[in-house]
């Protein structure tokens, strides 16, 4: 390296080029590097989509999903876990992956296994989607799709048709159906009475619907010359045609279908209702995906849209509800303006510590040119601008400095003792290279550790690290190279403003400015300082061992702080958006959770005046099944709603605001559940779908009795101080009418148990499932799926349903004998689940439970604590689990506390290894215990939690903190080699390195300031550092020493030059 330094004066150019060209590739990838919040979180999950309308979940849970796990598990390898939800008409079939396996290879046998188990499967079933899921494939846009002219079903058409794919084609961008209004069909309306009236039934209609709706081939005719196409009717041509198709004859005279229903291109049942401010209207969400960036996904969006106003109706809004490019700008602009303020601070503390702007020059130059330097580097690794890596960055900005501020500090000391400026610059970059060398691999080397974190934690520092990594690495080259370059022109003729604490007489002139006089007041009130604590150190030296002991009873006495500080995963931080949950009582109809959805929103607006921006409630469950895999929600039927609450000011205290909204809504709305979820960008990937963080999971196979007992824990948990939002997410008492047909009275009257089952089900829930067939509109080239059904609007009660006619579908047709519903049937209410999950194919009960008021780690301690109380009362087949964010939170603490011991291991053998000494690195490490002291008092102080980012701010101080404990033991031990007198060596090596010490310290102190007060997810990581090197800067002053002076005055000294 020293050969480096060489170069950097003979040969000045060559980095001067070299910084030239960081500069320009730097700007260039950081214009061309993908943007987003977080980086790409790629944990491997495969989801399976399979649908069946009209099928109650229990159904779907036994003929489809329970089947289909059993194929899946028996042929494909690599699985982690499996979790699947059977809802009404659907089945998501999430499967978890083992991270090493190819993941091509199982997705591929994923999908062959799918094909063969439609064999196995209801009649009818179409083969699934199979989906590709990540954590970092969110929702980031919504566009909203109005019409005062169209219709809601007319809308939704739009905008599958025609809006749909035009943004599909945007790069990175991911579009599931979209929410609210009604997918278009044929609908077959029947009309119950005028079938009555002509004995028929609604399986006749469907027979003859089948028979003259075809679709085959028409061939051609060679005529002559000509070769002509054939076209025929087999399949009507148009919409009107449908009217004219003949049911039946009587005699002379023919039953068509307009004489007993009505046919038209319309809206199905509607399922899914969406109101944005209590008005009905059609969204798409637009998700990104895992490796796509926000800000291009949102721009293409915005580019999109006036090309979709071209292509819709005049009378259809197009408009941008939510936009996550904001939120993403914003985070990343917090974070740039932390990093450029803690560059200031930085640099204002290195021109008032060494009195020149020539150095402070130099040593800033350090800065950009290291943080460039380590985004191009990131860009060949394969990471993305993020909070993560901007936050790496931001944190490098106070270390950064650390050996440019030694080397230039040292410089001057070798120029006050008279040497030619290239003599002092080889000089000092000599005698500073070792330290500065292990000081740099002792901060990078603390975060390797955090390379092999699991799960979210893993993906999201691993970045963070790279790029901490990355720029010291540059910063050490860069304060060997262009340092001594910048230094041979710009120290030229410069006089050291501390000269007199090397023995040299300052120079004396007249203050010709006032930062000149305020330079040199500061240079004496330092030489002041220096005196002093040269006297304190003196006689901490002489009572060694009673300061030693002092501080280390106060220091593991301050460990004791870590006891009364809460634990959380992550910080919540401010937002502009709530997400709520709203359950009306089981089996309230999607038209009246709609009601109650827009009375509600209401009510918030009253409760939180003039915070509201606007409401916007998605009730009931999607058109496209698929849409609950690529945005899981609590949502299990028509009675539930999803309410995105949008926020005027994008920093409030959404706590606050839940609180409120808890109680407000709870007073005015009894019966109906409202629950919170995780609402911005951070929190849904942080949460990867899970919509608490505690889900006390009850699995067994005796699915009444686990349910039973979930009721009682549940009931249990909302007894615990700090937990809210306390629901059992499966329910077991959906409404519904069971139709027992008297199978030994139909074989009395020649009707079969399917002639009952196809009436009632094209009755109630129409031909669309049992047999799809489609519909061609040639004006438009669409295919419209046809469903044979009878209104909603004519079963409004029991009679109405006892009412269906039924008979054979095979009948003759003199045959006019029709019977009733109601007379070869009973029925009786009972209640059925609303939804069915298994986990690992075991069914399970999801008990989710929030905290409010009090942190995560309290809460899960106390969930423990209730849940193993009552282990007595569980069923003897189940088992009682706790998953959910408190699980992760736990295996990342327990591996990053593993990674501090770990960094603190590596960091001594470093140190070892460079040192060839047991002893010098032990005493070095000796400064540790008071930034664990300083890390405690900061987060208690500040009433910060422990959270992962704070125990990686720990981390990093191991490396952070021994910097400056290197640079005093390495100059005690030049000393101590000279004149053999340890005591006087402790007392010199703290004396000479004070002002480099202050320095870094301080500079590593000031550039986490900025982070620390901020809005992010990070600031207390920056706390926790700040405390750490306050400490452990008094520890590496005071405390090393000491412990250097008892250690080697009870030692012979072995002369040895320091190299």
């Amino acid at each position: 390296m020293i050969q480096l330094v060489h170069i950097a004066l003979r040969r000045p150019y060559t980095f001067v080029v070299l910084a030239i060209l960081i500069v320009l590739f730097g700007v260039q990838t950081t214009l061309h590097m993908p943007t987003d919040v977080f980086p790409n979180i790629l944990i491997p999950v495969t989801s399976v989509v399979w649908a069946y309308d009209g099928l109650l979940p229990q159904d779907v849970e036994g003929r489809i999903t329970r089947v289909f796990e059993g194929f899946l598990t028996s042929t494909v390898e690599g699985i982690k876990s499996i979790s699947s939800h059977s809802y009404y008409g659907a089945s998501i079939i999430n499967i978890y992956l083992q991270d090493s396996i190819e993941r091509g290879g199982t997705e591929a046998d994923i999908a062959a296994i799918s094909q063969t188990a439609v064999k196995a499967l209801p009649p009818d079933i179409s083969p699934p989607m199979v989906m590709r899921l990540a954590p970092s494939s969110v929702p980031v846009a919504v566009l909203q799709v109005t019409s005062d002219a169209l219709t809601q079903a007319e809308l939704y058409n739009l905008s599958v048709m025609r809006i749909r794919p035009l943004l599909v084609t945007i790069e990175g961008a991911i579009l599931p159906h979209p929410y609210g209004g009604q997918d278009m069909q044929i609908m077959v309306s029947l009309d119950q009475e005028k079938l009555l009236a002509r004995h028929l039934t609604p399986a006749d209609v469907h027979e003859a619907l089948s028979r003259q709706n075809l679709v085959l081939p028409g061939g051609d005719l060679k005529i002559k010359e000509t070769d002509w196409i054939v076209l025929t009717n087999a399949s009507p041509l148009k919409v009107e045609d449908f009217n004219d198709i003949p049911i039946r004859r009587e005699g002379n005279a023919f039953i068509h279908m307009r004489d007993i229903a009505d046919v038209r291109l319309a809206g199905r049942v509607q399922t899914n209702s969406v109101l944005v401010d209590g008005q009905q209207a059609v969204i798409i969400v637009v998700m990104k995906s895992s490796e796509a960036s926000t800000l291009d996904v949102v721009d293409g969006v915005k580019q999109m849209i006036p090309r979709i106003e071209k292509v819709v109706p005049e009378s259809v809004k197009v408009k941008l509800l939510n936009d996550a490019s904001t939120f993403v700008r914003d985070s990343i602009a917090d974070v740039v303006q932390e990093m450029v303020t803690a560059a200031a601070l930085v640099g204002l503390i290195v021109l008032l510590l060494l009195g020149s702007w020539q150095s402070t020059v130099i040593v800033a130059a350090t800065i950009p040119l290291s943080i460039l330097t380590s985004i191009i580097c990131l860009h060949w690794a394969g990471q993305s601008i993020n909070v993560m890596t901007l936050g790496g960055l931001a944190l490098a900005v106070g270390v950064l400095v650390d050996n440019a501020t030694v080397i230039i500090e040292n410089i001057d000391t070798h120029l006050a003792m008279g040497k030619p400026l290239e003599a002092a610059i080889i000089d000092a970059s000599q005698q500073i290279l070792l330290p500065t060398f292990v000081a740099t691999l002792a901060i990078a080397i603390v975060w390797f550790p955090l390379f092999k974190l699991s799960g979210v934690s893993g993906w999201l520092f691993t970045p963070m690290a790279e790029a901490v990594i990355f720029a010291m690495l540059a910063s050490f080259i860069l304060s060997f190279t262009l340092l001594p370059t910048m230094a041979k022109y710009m120290l030229a003729g410069h006089k050291t403003p501390h000269a007199s604490q090397h023995g040299g007489r300052p120079e004396v002139k007249r203050p010709s400015d006032f930062f000149v006089r305020f330079q040199q007041g500061f240079e004496r009130y330092f030489d002041r300082f220096r005196d002093r604590y040269n006297v304190l150190l003196e006689q901490a030296v002489v009572h060694r061992l009673a300061v030693v002991k002092v501080s280390l009873v106060l220091a593991v006495g301050s460990f004791s702080l870590f006891y009364f500080n809460g634990r959380d995963f992550f910080p919540e931080v401010k937002s502009g958006t709530l997400q709520m949950h709203m359950r009306a009582p089981l089996g309230t109809r999607i038209e009246v959770a709609g009601r109650i959805a827009s009375l509600v929103a209401n009510a918030i607006s009253d409760m939180l005046p003039g915070q509201v921006e606007g409401v916007v409630s998605n009730c009931g469950l999607p058109v496209g099944q698929h849409n609950l895999a690529f945005i899981p929600t609590p949502t299990i039927g028509s009675q539930d709603c999803d309410m995105t609450i949008s926020l005027k000011n994008e920093q409030s205290p959404v706590w606050d605001y839940r609180r409120v909204l808890r109680q407000g809504l709870q007073e005015r709305y009894p019966g109906t559940e409202f629950t919170f979820q995780p609402a911005d960008l951070t929190a849904k990937i942080l949460n990867f779908g899970s919509p608490a963080p505690i889900d006390v999971q009850v699995n067994g196979p005796d699915r009444y009795a686990n349910y039973e007992f979930a009721r009682k824990l549940a009931g249990q948990l909302r007894q615990i101080p700090g937990t809210t939002d306390v629901v059992i997410q499966q329910t077991m008492r959906t409404p519904t009418l069971l139709t027992e047909a008297n199978r030994s009275l139909g074989l009395g009257i020649d009707l079969t148990q399917k002639d009952v089952a196809n009436n009632l089900l094209l009755t109630t829930a129409g031909s669309q499932q049992v047999d799809q067939q489609y519909w061609l509109d040639r004006l438009t080239g669409m295919s419209y799926r046809i469903n044979v059904y009878t209104p909603q609007s004519q079963l409004t009660s029991i009679k109405d349903l006892m009412t269906v006619p039924v008979n054979r579908a095979d009948r003759e047709a003199s045959d006019k004998n029709v019977k009733l519903l109601g007379n070869v049937t009973t029925l009786s209410a009972i209640g059925t689940p609303g939804v069915i999950t298994h986990q690992n194919l075991m069914p399970l009960f999801d008990i989710y439970v929030s905290a409010d008021e009090r942190d995560l780690g309290g809460v899960l301690a106390d969930v423990e604590r209730v849940a193993h109380s009552m282990e007595a009362e569980l069923p003897r087949s189940a088992a009682l689990e706790i998953h959910g964010q408190a699980e992760t939170m736990r295996e990342a603490y327990r591996e990053l506390l593993v990674g501090l011991v770990v960094a603190i291991v590596l960091v001594y053998f470093l140190i070892v290894v460079n040192f060839q000494s047991w002893l010098d690195p032990f005493i070095i490490i000796t400064a540790l215990p008071g930034a664990l002291a300083g890390i405690a008092w900061s987060l208690y102080v500040t009433h910060t939690n422990i959270s992962v980012p704070a125990l990686t701010g720990a981390i990093m101080t191991m490396g952070t903190a021994t910097a400056n404990s290197i640079l005093v033991v390495a100059y005690a031990r030049e000393r101590l080699a000279e004149h053999g007198d340890a005591l006087r060596a402790a007392v010199e090596a703290g004396k000479a390195r004070i002002r480099p010490v202050l320095m870094t310290g301080s500079a590593m102190i000031m550039g986490m300031l900025p982070m620390s007060i901020g809005n992010s997810q990070n600031a207390p990581l920056g706390r926790a550092v700040m405390g750490g090197l306050f400490v452990a800067t008094l520890f590496t002053l005071v405390f090393v020493p000491c412990v250097y002076a008892i250690i080697y005055n009870r030692r012979p000294v072995r002369h040895k030059e320091f190299v």
